[in-house]
């Protein structure tokens, strides 16, 4: 027995178009979580920068480009550390200007019996 040839052509509708997602806004989100494992102060300006530069990519691309939230995302991580960083480094510099001053350097490090009493 043979296959019957069939004679109707068969016209497949076109494929949806899909957005692409932009890749600064992918970096951006990556740069962001990059920032809060290994890399806290590159990682967060990557994530700020890389962030604003993806939202105007797809503001101008007058929709064709997706990504906004991804963008955001990243923009939200990068401050956040970055406003962190900077905290620590306040604190750190607060603590060393309070601290310091009660250092007696001459005999090392390891004379720490300003904070602990007199007891004896």
């Amino acid at each position: 027995m043979t296959i019957p040839e069939n004679q109707n052509q068969v016209t497949l509708p076109p494929m949806p178009y899909g957005k692409k997602d932009s890749v600064l806004a992918i970096v951006s989100l990556v740069s962001g979580l990059v920032a809060w494992t290994f890399l806290p102060l590159i990682g967060a300006i990557a994530a700020i920068i890389t962030g604003h530069l993806a939202k105007k990519e797809i503001r101008d691309s007058g929709n064709a480009l997706n990504g906004n939230g991804m963008a955001l995302a990243g923009l939200i991580l990068g401050y956040v550390q970055l406003g962190l960083v900077l905290l620590a480094v306040i604190l750190l510099t607060v603590a060393i200007i309070v601290f310091g001053a009660n250092l007696d350097l001459n005999n090392g490090f390891n004379s720490f019996t300003y904070l602990v009493p007199n007891l004896i």
